[in-house]
């Protein structure tokens, strides 16, 4: 028995498996909560000692539920949410508290960024993607600007994963994958931009704070004795690289090769899938991030999934039974009832001010079933609308791998694979990130003793053996509702090209 661990340090929690590299299961896991500090000006942030707190809370739980002796783990990999920013000083302590990925404090910041980088072309010229507000470049700005004297200590800038690194090792590195998130990374050539950099701070202060790059299959330390003695871990055990959660959720569940698209029905959509070459994307809406797996992870999020499910759950105060029973009533279409389901704005197309809005009522079709049936709908159809834009810059789709809770439900997935046109599946286990970090670890392990070993070979046996695809959730696309859908889709596109003209389609 060889054992490894995963870690996934997301916004709400951090995650922790155990798994057994012989048998190819997971043995242990173990969960912790963090809380957000947060105010109506956008302010979405967290302390950095809670991640820590939270991965020995999580990490004993594993090793508890797994029953084993934590001595005899390997190594470990960090899965981390994109996008924070973790400053640090020479000594390495944390000189703010983080801006996560989901502020938006820093949106004027943001702006005056991609107005120097030459707008929207000028930055996907640039940089390969356009930088957000959610990414790292802006929060550095808005650092620098409202904090000059903590900024006068900076030494080094570090993602969330990087740091749970730093802590284990002492190293202050990051990889590729997450690197591509911060708006500072050429995502084509692989590098650090210094002109980007220098738009921010052309002092040399940034550019010398940021980490030195990793390849994905790299081990970058052992264990510091103060980590090892707070998880019970040897001082033996190496930590890999690890990466952004949506990165190691490639890898967790086997997405490491093109024609699979990993499809999240969560409160949010996120879709992305793997490319050997980098996406010279035709619309902004596609981030061509790296991938933890040393090729490239073009990525699409919409903003409104099962936010929007629940918003009409919450409305006919029925449960997650109930709303299910009632989808099962109406037909395809909703009995003409068309709805754009932007509750929270959308970012993919781009209508941060968007609004929800129901069409085509009469008295018949104003049902409990067919509101049900025509959010999840239009929800799909944002996905579908995301799945086009990968289509047209040629990216190969031949299989739709779900996560996120909507995914539980098999009228969903029905409904998924009928207007995809394309089989989808779930995976066996729920922990991708997670999983994913202790697939990268087992990867980067196994090379450091033998480094002869074919990468991409070794990493795709890896997967082989610990993803599974739970197989009572295989669904392949009705041919009749299949060509419904084409026509309800198209419905769709003129209902919101007409309520949002700006829409390119």
């Amino acid at each position: 028995m060889t054992l490894y661990a995963g870690i996934d340090c997301g916004t709400q929690g951090t995650k922790v498996v155990i798994v057994d590299s012989k048998q190819g299961v997971i043995l242990g896991e173990g969960n912790a909560a963090h809380r957000i500090i947060s105010d109506s000006k956008g302010r979405r942030e967290q302390e950095a000692a809670w991640w820590i707190d939270a991965l020995v809370e999580a990490f004993h739980q594993a090793i508890s539920q797994a029953g084993i002796n934590a001595q005899e783990i390997k190594a470990v990999g960090v899965s981390g949410q994109q996008h924070g920013f973790v400053p640090l000083d020479e000594q390495g302590n944390v000189l703010h508290s983080v801006k996560l990925w989901c502020d938006t404090e820093t949106t004027a910041e943001n702006d005056a960024l991609l107005q120097q980088l030459g707008g929207v072309q000028g930055s996907l010229d640039k940089l390969g993607l356009m930088v957000a507000t959610g990414y790292t470049a802006s929060k550095i700005l808005w650092f620098k600007k409202y904090h000059p004297q903590l900024w006068a200590r900076l030494h080094t800038v570090l993602l969330p994963h990087d740091y749970l690194n730093y802590w284990l090792t002492g190293e202050r590195v990051t990889e590729y994958g997450d690197a591509s998130g911060t708006g500072l990374l050429n995502v084509r050539l692989r590098e650090w931009d210094r002109k980007t950099v220098d738009l921010i701070d052309n002092s040399g202060r940034l550019w010398n704070a940021l980490p030195a790059l990793k390849n994905a299959e790299s081990c970058i330390g052992t264990l510091r004795p103060e980590a090892a003695a707070r998880l019970g871990l040897s001082v033996a055990t190496r930590v890999s690289t690890g990466g952004g959660d949506n990165m190691m959720a490639a890898i967790g569940s086997g997405n490491i090769a093109p024609g699979i698209v990993t499809m999240s029905l969560g409160t949010s959509g996120t879709l992305f899938t793997c490319s050997n070459e980098p996406v010279v994307a035709q619309s902004e809406t596609i981030a061509g991030f790296c991938s933890s797996n040393n090729g490239w992870l073009p990525l699409i999020c919409t903003m409104n999934v099962t936010s929007a499910t629940m918003s009409v759950q919450t409305l006919l105060e029925e449960d997650l039974s109930g709303f299910n029973t009632l989808l099962a009533q109406a037909s395809p279409g909703a009995g003409g009832v068309e709805m754009l389901p932007f509750f929270n704005g959308e970012r993919v197309p781009p209508l941060p001010q968007a609004r929800a809005s129901l069409h085509n009522l009469d008295s018949d079709n104003f049902t409990r079933a067919n509101l049900c049936m025509a959010v999840v709908e239009s929800a799909t159809y944002g996905l579908r609308y995301a799945i086009e834009l990968f289509r047209q810059q040629g990216i190969e789709i031949n299989e739709i791998r779900l996560t996120g809770g909507g995914a539980r439900s098999a009228r969903w997935r029905q409904i998924v694979a009928d207007v995809m046109g394309c089989p989808v599946v779930c995976l066996s286990i729920k922990e991708t990130a997670a999983l994913g970090g202790a697939i990268q670890a087992m990867w980067a392990t196994t090379l450091a003793d033998n480094p002869k070993q074919d990468s991409k070979t070794l990493l795709a046996e890896l997967c082989q053996h610990f993803v599974s695809l739970d197989a009572k959730t295989h669904t392949r696309p009705d041919a009749a509702r299949q060509t419904q859908y084409k026509l309800l889709y198209q419905r769709y596109l003129q209902r919101l090209q007409h309520t949002y003209p700006e829409v390119q389609l």
